[in-house]
C-alpha cells in the first residue's frame, strides 16, 4: 500500500480534447498535468477525478477553460480548481469547463503562446482527454517544448530559471470519444452513454414499428467507425447492419430485401436496419440512409421511414459505466503523470478488458490511422483486426446471428442442448438465451428451453425451441423462460430422466450463485449418474454480481445504471432545500459490488458493505465527516448501505443516528430501492454481454461435444466438461467449477477475493476521506501488440 500525502508536486495540467485543466504541483522541479476533453458525455467524471486525486496528492490544480483555445489564450482561461468546484459534476454530460477547436494551436506561433501560459503558471504535465488528433497535437507539444523555451528565453519572455524549472513536459491521455475509434483501448469515454441514448430510441421505435407493420431505418454516428452501429445492431437484434468496416458484396441489395421479406413473411411486424453515418460499399461508394429507404420501398413496397439520430448521441446523462471508466482513468492518469520521467513516453490511458493499461500514445494514434489507410486501400480484413479484439468480437458474433440459413443448409450435429436460467431474475438473461439458441442452431443443434429452472426441468418442461420464438428477446427484462431458485440435489433421479427422455447431451445454465451451485451438485452427482456426464456450462447473470470465477455478471449494470439514475434524481429532489443527507440502501446480499460501485458512480460520501466491517466509531466519523462538508458550499449528502452490511447498523439506525447527531447542521432521509434495481430493460452493456458470451458458450459446448463423442453417445466426466464462463481481467476463461470451490464463501455466498474492492478506497479519496491507496495493480506502459492479437480470441 502506498499512502500519497500532501507534499511538494510540481504544476500538473489536465487537458481533455480541447478543454484544458492544471494541476500545480511540486515533485522535485515543478510540473503541471492539463486535461483537455471534447464534449463527450462522461468526461466531468475523469475532471472531477484528476482533480481531486491531483489534490490529495498534494497537487495544486487548475482548469483550463476551452480547450487548446484556453492553453492559447491564457489569462482567465487557466483558473485554479477546489475540491468542491468539482462537486455535482458526476451526472453532467458534456464538460462543465468548456471544450473548443482551436485552429491557432496547429500553428508553430499558437503552441508558442500556450507554451508561456503554461510555464507562467509551472504547469509541466498534461492529461489529454480526445481523440487521435487532440493526442496527436499534445505529443507534437511535447516534442517541440525544448525548442519552444528556447525561443520564449530568446524573446526574453521568459528567463533561464524558468526554463530550467520547467525543461520538461509529460504527457498522459485519456480517450474520450462517442465513437469508439481509437486503437488500444476496449472502450473510450462517451461511448456506452451513445449506446444508451441509440437503445433508448431503438426500444421506442419498435413499439410504433410492430404497431404499423414499419421497417425503419437508423442513422447512427461513426463516420470512420462502425461501433456504435454494430453494438447497437447486437443489442436490439438488428435485421440489418452497415458499417464502414464491413462494406457489403455486390448484390447486397437483394440479399437485405431478401432478408427483410423472409422475416415479414415470418410474422415479424418490424425491420430494424442500422447504418453507420460512414457506410459505404465495397467500391467505397457512400450509403446513404435515404438510400436504404427508397431501396426498401422500390423493392418490397413495405411502410419505411428513416430516423437519424445525430447530437442526441452525444448528449444526456452519462451511463454508470462512463462515470466509473472515467473515474478509474482518471485516476490512473494522474499516478502516470507521477511516475513519468524525461526517458518515459507520451502514454495513453486504455482499458483492456477489465483492467487499466498504458500504452504508448503515438503507438496508439498510428494504429488508429493505419485503419483509414487498410480501409482506403480496401483491405477491410486489416482494418477489423487494427480496431482491436473488442471491435473483432463484436463483429464475428453479428455474422454469427446475422442470418438465418435454411434447414438444408445447416450442419447436422445430431445433438441436443438444453438451455435454462436459474436463481434471481437478471435484466440481460434473455439476450443471452436468444444468442444461445441461434448460435446453437448455426452449429447444426436442435435447442430445447427449460421453463423454470431446475424446478420445471425435473417436472418436463422442456421443449424444443426455434429461430424464430427467440425474435425480440434482447430489449425484455426479466426471464422469459422463467426462472426458479431449486437446486438439483433432491431431484437428481428425476433430473436424470428428464436427460434420457428428451437426450439432452449438453447443458447451458445461466443465473447466480444459485447457477453456480446446480452446477457443482450434477458434477459431484457424475458418479452415481452417468447422465450427468455431459459438457456443462454456466454463464454469469446476477446483479449482485457475487459469482467466483468472473469479474462481471449478466444484470449487475442494468441495475448500477437503475441505482444510479435513482441517486441523481434523489439528490436532486433537495436542490433549493435546506442541507440533507440521504441513505439509501442497495440490494447484493452479503456483496456490496452494487452499493460500492453504485456509490463510485453517483459520488457517494459514504458506503457501508459487509467485506470492510465498521463499528460506531466509524459511524461517528463519517457524521463529522459530513458535518465538517456541509460547513462549505456543498448542501447534499450521498451516503449508501448494502442490505446486509451489518445487521445491527440497520439502513434505520444509521438514519436516525445520522438525523440525531447532524442536528441543527443537516437533516436526513432514507431510501430503500428494493427490486426496482432487478427490473426494467437491460443495458446496452448487459445486452451485448449477455450476447457475446452465449456465443462463445455454445462454440465450446460444441467442440466438448465432438471431444466427447465416442462409441454413439456423449461421456464427458473430466472437471474441463463442466465450466463457468466469466471475465477475469483481460480475458474471458472456461474455468471448472470445482475448481473455483476453494474461492468461494458459501456461507455469504460471495468469492473470497473481488476485483472491485480495490475501488472502494478510490471512492474514499474521491469523498475527500484520509486514506491509503494501493497502486500495486496501476497499470505499467507496455507495447501496442501484447493486448493485440492477429487472430480474435
Amino acid at each position: 500500500m502506498i499512502t500519497y500525502l500532501a507534499g511538494h508536486w510540481g504544476h500538473l495540467l489536465l487537458l481533455p480534447a480541447e478543454l484544458l485543466l492544471g494541476f500545480h504541483l511540486a515533485i522535485c522541479s515543478p510540473s503541471t498535468l492539463a486535461c483537455l476533453p471534447l464534449s463527450g458525455t462522461g468526461m466531468n467524471a475523469a475532471v472531477r477525478a484528476v482533480v481531486r486525486m491531483g489534490i490529495y496528492v498534494g497537487a495544486k490544480v487548475y482548469f483550463i477553460h476551452e480547450g487548446y483555445q484556453g492553453m492559447v489564450d491564457g489569462g482567465d482561461n487557466i483558473e485554479e480548481a477546489s475540491w468542491e468546484s468539482v462537486s455535482s459534476m458526476l451526472q453532467v454530460g458534456g464538460t462543465v469547463i468548456g471544450s473548443a477547436r482551436c485552429k491557432e494551436f496547429r500553428s508553430h506561433e499558437g503552441r508558442l503562446k500556450a507554451a508561456h501560459q503554461l510555464v507562467k503558471r509551472g504547469i509541466t504535465n498534461l492529461c489529454v482527454i480526445g481523440g487521435d488528433g487532440s493526442l496527436t497535437g499534445a505529443n507534437l507539444f511535447r516534442e517541440e517544448w525544448s525548442g519552444l523555451l528556447e525561443e520564449l528565453v530568446q524573446q526574453s519572455l521568459i528567463d533561464e530559471e524558468a526554463a530550467q524549472n520547467n525543461s520538461e513536459l509529460h504527457i498522459v491521455g485519456m480517450v474520450g470519444s462517442i465513437d469508439n475509434d481509437f486503437c488500444g483501448t476496449d472502450m473510450t469515454i462517451g461511448t456506452d452513454s451513445a449506446l444508451h441514448r441509440i437503445i433508448e430510441v431503438v426500444d421506442a421505435i419498435m413499439t410504433t414499428a410492430q404497431s404499423h407493420q414499419r421497417t425503419f431505418v437508423l442513422e447512427v454516428m461513426g463516420r470512420h467507425c462502425g461501433y456504435l452501429a454494430l453494438v447497437s445492431a447486437l443489442a436490439c437484434g438488428a435485421d440489418w447492419v452497415l458499417i464502414p468496416e464491413m462494406p457489403p458484396e455486390d448484390g447486397w441489395e437483394e440479399h437485405m430485401c431478401q432478408k427483410l421479406s423472409e422475416n415479414r413473411a415470418d410474422k415479424k411486424r418490424l425491420n430494424i436496419i442500422i447504418v453507420a453515418e460512414g457506410a459505404i460499399d465495397c467500391h467505397n461508394k457512400p450509403i446513404t440512409s435515404n438510400h436504404i429507404k427508397e431501396l426498401v420501398v422500390s423493392c418490397l413496397g413495405f411502410d419505411t421511414r428513416v430516423t437519424i439520430l445525430g447530437h442526441v448521441q452525444r448528449g444526456g446523462t452519462p451511463s454508470a459505466f462512463d462515470r466509473i471508466l472515467a473515474s478509474r482513468m482518471g485516476v490512473e492518469a494522474v499516478l502516470a503523470l507521477l511516475e513519468a520521467s524525461d526517458s518515459t513516453p507520451a502514454c495513453v490511458v486504455s482499458l483492456c478488458g477489465n483492467q487499466a493499461v498504458r500504452l504508448p500514445l503515438m503507438e496508439c494514434v498510428q494504429m488508429t490511422q493505419d485503419v483509414q489507410k487498410s480501409m482506403d486501400e480496401k483491405n477491410f480484413e486489416e482494418a477489423v483486426r487494427l480496431r482491436g479484439r473488442s471491435f473483432e468480437n463484436n463483429l464475428n458474433t453479428y455474422k454469427l446471428l446475422s442470418y438465418h440459413k435454411a434447414d438444408s443448409e445447416l450442419p447436422n450435429s445430431s445433438f441436443n442442448v438444453a438451455v435454462l436460467n436459474v436463481g434471481a431474475p437478471a435484466a440481460g438473461m434473455n439476450a443471452a438465451v436468444r444468442s444461445a439458441v441461434r448460435v446453437g442452431i448455426t452449429e447444426g443443434h436442435k435447442m430445447f428451453a427449460v421453463n423454470d429452472g431446475f424446478e420445471g426441468f425435473y417436472k418436463g418442461q422442456i421443449k424444443e425451441i426455434k429461430w424464430g420464438d427467440v425474435a425480440g428477446w434482447t430489449g425484455q427484462g426479466g426471464s422469459i423462460l422463467g426462472t426458479k431458485r431449486t437446486l438439483p440435489a433432491k431431484h437428481l433421479d428425476k433430473i436424470a430422466e428428464q436427460i434420457r427422455i428428451h437426450n439432452i447431451n449438453a447443458l447451458l445454465v445461466i443465473g447466480g450463485f444459485e447457477a453456480f451451485e446446480c452446477l457443482l451438485q450434477l458434477y459431484e452427482a457424475r458418479t452415481s449418474h452417468e447422465d450427468f456426464c455431459i459438457p456443462m456450462c454456466m454463464l454469469p447473470a446476477t446483479i449482485s454480481n457475487n459469482v467466483p470465477g468472473t469479474d462481471l455478471s449478466i444484470g449487475a449494470d442494468t441495475s448500477l445504471n437503475a441505482i444510479v439514475e435513482t441517486c441523481d434524481r434523489i439528490k436532486q429532489s433537495a436542490s433549493g432545500t435546506k442541507r440533507r443527507v440521504f441513505i439509501i440502501e442497495t440490494m447484493g446480499g452479503y456483496c456490496g459490488y452494487l452499493a460500492s460501485v453504485g456509490g463510485l458512480a453517483a459520488g457517494a460520501d459514504t458506503v457501508y458493505i459487509y467485506e470492510e466491517p465498521f463499528n460506531i466509531r466509524d459511524l461517528q466519523s463519517n457524521v463529522e465527516h459530513l458535518t465538517e462538508k456541509m460547513k462549505t458550499g456543498i448542501q447534499r449528502g450521498l451516503v449508501l448501505r448494502n442490505e446486509n452490511s451489518n445487521e445491527n447498523f440497520t439502513t434505520d439506525f444509521i438514519c436516525q443516528l445520522y438525523s440525531e447527531e447532524g442536528k441543527g447542521v443537516f437533516d436526513c432521509r432514507k431510501n430503500v430501492l428494493g427490486h426496482m434495481q432487478q427490473g426494467g430493460a437491460p443495458s446496452p452493456f448487459d445486452r451485448n454481454f449477455g450476447t457475446k458470451i452465449a456465443a462463445k458458450a455454445i462454440q465450446w459446448i460444441s467442440r466438448k461435444l465432438k471431444e466427447s463423442y465416442k462409441d454413439g453417445k456423449v461421456f464427458a466426466n473430466t472437471e474441463d466438461t463442466a465450466c463457468l464462463l466469466g471475465m477475469r481481467r483481460r480475458t474471458m476463461a472456461f474455468q471448472p467449477v470445482v475448481q473455483l470451490k476453494d474461492e468461494t464463501d458459501f456461507a455469504h455466498r460471495i468469492p473470497k477475493e473481488q476485483w472491485w474492492l480495490k475501488l472502494h478506497p478510490l471512492m474514499k479519496i474521491l469523498a475527500k476521506y484520509k486514506t491509503s491507496y494501493d497502486v500495486s495493480d496501476s497499470g505499467q506502459l507496455e507495447p501496442v501488440t501484447r493486448i493485440r492479437p492477429k487472430k480474435a480470441d
